[in-house]
């Protein structure tokens, strides 16, 4: 007789090889057959409403696996998850469309067809360009897998977003918020336009390190008096600012020494006089005084270039740090220097136009880069004129442009401003974050921390692709008219033009018929032809979109992007909503980190370090780089590398091979008809059960955490250690050797079954595809036709039996110690297979009295066929012997027992067997 028939051997057409790259978008086609982001939405939502706002990215290139992994299929995971659990969870995907980025990609196209473009038609290629790349994005991110509104995303540069963002703006400005002003703000002289601090990086820089002499001019106080040759010292890494240099600022507190060397004296700060004397090389000196910083009051000293005086102003910036401790200031080329120049009435003088290429004001440096020449070329006028007294490099942090990676400078220009102190609103900002759940939690003291020193926002760029900014100038009196009645006009062309009408209309156009000038009555105008900040843009999407669409709303419950946001991103709609509304435009806010190359460099477009998501995606299937992003700690920045996906892969393969084993051995199980009542499963089925609730608990935490790294190894470890090496693995026998109707196999298939319901579920958020794969061969009837129309698994502390765990857990020490014995003894050869072992045990009496218990189950416990049970008189340890078993071997069962040979019919299987052979023959 072929026994092998008789055994319940595991049947499935669930495919053990995934072929994820070839079998994901058959399931992607299935979502949108039956559109599983609207059913998602329909389905009864008891939580309520969860909206996470989506932060745009740039349309300007493929999506690359750092903002796959840390970003968008967190996000996923997030929706997901908060739509199982019973929450209604849109997902609004957004785009960012305007700026530099694609301008210069845009302006490179027509640069390479020898052609000059006019402005309209720029903008109109920049937003062909912005949009093809939308297109493509979007394929790019559906074939991850990532459920949302994709036909109906928002837009930047959607006629109804700019023309929402024209009434933020609008708002703002009314409600004096916003200035036209001269200010010093960050400049890329590539980019040939104002940036904001949201668009600066600091980066390492070799800069010149010179020290400089200004010669006194003035002494009413007689400081210097009875000192030939007198000077005052500086020290800056900016030689180029020189010829902009109005006057010399110290501390009014500290002390200033007068020292005498090489036949002249000098004012240097007292605390810093040997470092300073070092540095230029001098060994002999003689100090002849020294003298508080405000005893320097009325001291003037010549400017080392130009006929132009550089009197003494006090500053509370002034440091001991470096430096001769006197500062050269230049109000045109610093934020601290112009506030020095506008407290003392300095003249502002900006030598250097919008190319960084200094102007006929610089003298004979006119028509020099700065950057470039024009630091050389005044090094060596300053050394010529004898004013150099030392000159080096000096490597430090300097403030780079965060979109071309080039150091930028600080000009004094004419810009628009957002005032942080109008009608207290960095008050009300700092007054108002500790309402908001900032994830990490240091991500508090770094709001807080931007918002304190934030300077007034410079919303102002000279670019040609962005939202216009929406003011008008009377031509009469050469003022700027902002009224509802010029805004509204704003409006009005914008909405049914969109942006490019500002730019392609006249003032007179967009106005209404008689308009007249608020100031003077005068009739003809013009425009701003500046464009807008594209984090104004971005900023105002809280109201462009979560306010504008029915069904999103506000606040919304989460802003999820990376850490570098908190000036961007985060800070920026946390200033554009309190100004208007009063309150934060979120609840809560993560922060999460960056997948970083080899060399540990976030990944950037425009750094060249990025690894294209769609070609990982072709060699290892979406749900491994699923996996893979699940299995990074999200608020940390994570390597990416071959190891970590292979690592993926791997336990993807577990994970899989876990779901087959189950559906494979629920073949015959019906729940509905042969469930087994809870009370009625054996002991190690209930355990299970219990230990799935840990896991249950653990995996919903993580979700609510956004620690997905919990939930990849609180799953992956489950699938792997308590299921696969312990679990599953005893209960084969029991599985494929009981008859298929036996209690003890439809109580293991239940809870199996229950292990399977609840894993594809718990999983189906990160494992998208795979758990949709394994839902439709589940047994059963009645269930939503996707996992993720599914209600997502609840801890159920009627199945949690710590008592029973505790017992469990000594058993499993109890197994751990006869598997290191008996591979000990296979590798002497004493025995073969474990199978083909009998195990001795000899217990001290608390053990023995619990190994008792379980007399019977003991060798399917320990996968053996015979275990002999002792108690110990003396002693505490567990002794444990491996030797051969006695009897013969099963042939259906493989078990070696002294039962084989009893029967007369079936001669060569054990009792068991023959049991349940002669009960399937009689049926």
């Amino acid at each position: 007789m072929d026994y092998s028939k008789t055994v319940n051997l595991p049947k499935t057409e669930f495919p053990m090889k995934a072929n994820l790259p070839q079998r994901e978008p058959d399931i992607q086609s299935f979502w949108e057959e039956i559109d599983l982001y609207r059913k998602s939405l329909e389905k009864p939502a008891p939580r309520g409403k969860f909206l996470l706002h989506d932060g745009p990215p740039y349309s300007n290139g493929d999506i690359h696996v750092g903002n796959a992994m840390q970003n968008k299929l967190p996000k996923d995971f997030i929706t997901r998850y908060m739509s199982m659990r019973g929450y209604r969870a849109p997902f609004v995907p957004g785009w960012d469309n305007h700026g530099l980025p694609i301008e210069n990609n845009v302006a490179a196209e027509f640069r390479k067809a020898h052609k000059q473009p006019t402005r309209i038609e720029l903008r109109k290629r920049c937003r062909e360009y912005a949009g093809s790349w939308v297109d493509k994005q979007r394929s790019q991110y559906r074939r991850l897998g990532i459920r949302g509104d994709w036909e109906n995303p928002y837009l930047t540069m959607a006629t109804d977003y700019e023309a929402a963002e024209i009434l933020v703006f609008a708002d703002l400005a009314l409600n004096g918020y916003i200035y036209r002003g001269l200010r010093p703000i960050h400049w890329c002289v590539y980019d040939e336009t104002a940036l904001a601090e949201a668009e600066i990086e600091y980066e390492s820089h070799s800069s010149h390190s010179i020290y400089v002499r200004f010669g006194l001019v003035s002494d009413p106080k007689g400081v210097f008096i009875g000192a030939s040759d007198a000077y005052a010292m500086i020290w800056t890494t900016t030689p180029w600012t020189i010829p902009a240099n109005v006057a010399l600022a110290v501390h009014p507190e500290y002390e200033y020494a007068l020292v005498k060397f090489n036949g002249a004296t000098y004012l240097i700060a007292a605390e810093l006089r040997e470092a300073v004397l070092q540095a230029i090389d001098v060994t002999e000196f003689e100090t002849i005084k020294t003298v508080k910083g405000t005893e320097l009051e009325g001291l003037v000293f010549k400017h080392p270039l130009f006929d132009r005086e550089s009197p003494i102003v006090f500053a509370s910036y002034v440091t001991l740090e470096d430096g001769a401790g006197i500062v050269h200031t230049a109000p045109g080329h610093g934020r601290e220097d112009f506030q020095t120049g506008q407290k003392f009435k300095l003249p502002i003088i900006n030598p250097v136009n919008e190319k960084g290429v200094f102007t006929d004001e610089a003298g004979q440096f006119a028509g020099l880069r700065v950057l470039k020449e024009g630091n050389d070329a005044v090094v060596e006028a300053l050394r010529a004129t004898g004013a150099l007294l030392a000159s080096g490099f000096v490597t430090h942090s300097y403030p780079h442009c965060w979109r071309c990676h080039q150091p930028v400078i600080f000009r004094t220009t004419v810009q628009w401003f957002l005032n942080m102190e109008h009608n207290d609103l960095r008050k009300r900002i700092l007054d108002v974050i500790n309402s908001v759940n900032w994830l990490p939690a240091d991500g508090l003291n770094r709001i807080r921390s931007l918002m304190e020193s934030a300077p007034d926002w410079c919303l102002s760029r000279q670019r040609s692709w962005g939202v216009g900014i929406p003011v008008f100038y009377c031509q009469k009196c050469d003022k700027e008219v902002i009224t509802r009645e010029s805004f509204d006009a704003a409006h009005k062309a914008v909405a049914e033009g969109g942006s490019d009408a500002w730019f392609e209309k006249s003032a007179e156009e967009i106005l209404p018929k008689g308009f007249k000038c608020p100031h003077c009555g005068g009739e003809e105008f013009a425009k701003e032809n500046d464009v807008l900040d594209v984090w104004f843009d971005s900023g105002s999407s809280w109201r462009a979109v979560c306010a504008a669409r029915e069904e999103l709303g506000l606040p919304a419950d989460l802003y999820y992007e990376g850490y570098d946001q908190y000036k961007a991103w985060f800070g920026k709609s946390l200033i554009v909503s309190m100004a208007i509304t009063g309150k934060p435009p979120f609840k809560t806010v993560t922060a999460h980190g960056f997948v970083v190359d080899a060399l540990g460099r976030a990944m950037h477009k425009s750094r060249g370090n990025v690894v294209k998501t769609t070609d990982v995606i072709a060699k290892c299937g979406a749900d491994v780089v699923r996996l893979t992003a699940c299995s990074f700690d999200v608020f940390s920045d994570a390597k990416l590398s071959d190891e970590a996906l292979d690592r993926a892969s791997d336990a993807y393969r577990r994970i899989r091979n876990t779901f087959r084993f189950l559906l494979g051995n629920l073949y015959d199980f019906d729940p509905e008809r042969d469930s087994v009542p809870y009370v009625d499963m054996l002991e190690m089925d209930r355990w299970i059960l219990s230990r799935l609730q840990t896991l249950v608990s653990q995996v919903n935490d993580g979700y609510d955490k956004y620690e997905f790294h919990r939930v990849f190894h609180g799953a992956h470890n489950f699938c792997t250690v308590e299921l696969s090496s312990l679990y599953l693995d005893i209960l084969k026998d029991r599985l494929y050797a009981s008859a298929p109707q036996a209690l003890e196999r439809r109580s293991a298939q239940t809870a199996m079954y229950e292990l399977l319901s609840a894993l594809v579920r718990l999983l189906a958020p990160v494992l998208s595809h795979t758990a949709e794969e394994v839902w439709k061969y589940m047994p059963g009837a009645n269930r939503p036709a996707s996992v993720h129309l599914a209600d997502f698994p609840e801890v159920n502390m009627s199945l949690v039996d710590a008592k029973l765990e505790a017992k469990w857990q000594e058993l499993q020490e109890v197994r751990d110690e006869v598997y290191r014995v008996l591979e000990q003894a296979r590798q002497e050869g004493v025995v073969g297979k474990p199978l083909e072992s009998r195990v001795e045990i000899n217990a001290p009496e608390a053990r023995y009295n619990l190994l008792k218990q379980y007399e019977d189950q003991l060798p399917a416990l320990l996968i053996v066929s015979q275990v002999a049970l002792e108690k110990r008189d003396e002693g505490s340890e567990l002794q444990v012997k491996v030797m051969q078993p006695q009897g013969d071997k099963c042939r259906r069962c493989w078990l070696v027992l002294e039962t084989v040979g009893k029967s007369e019919e079936h001669p060569e299987l054990c009792d068991r067997c023959v049991s349940v052979v002669s009960e399937l023959h009689a049926g």
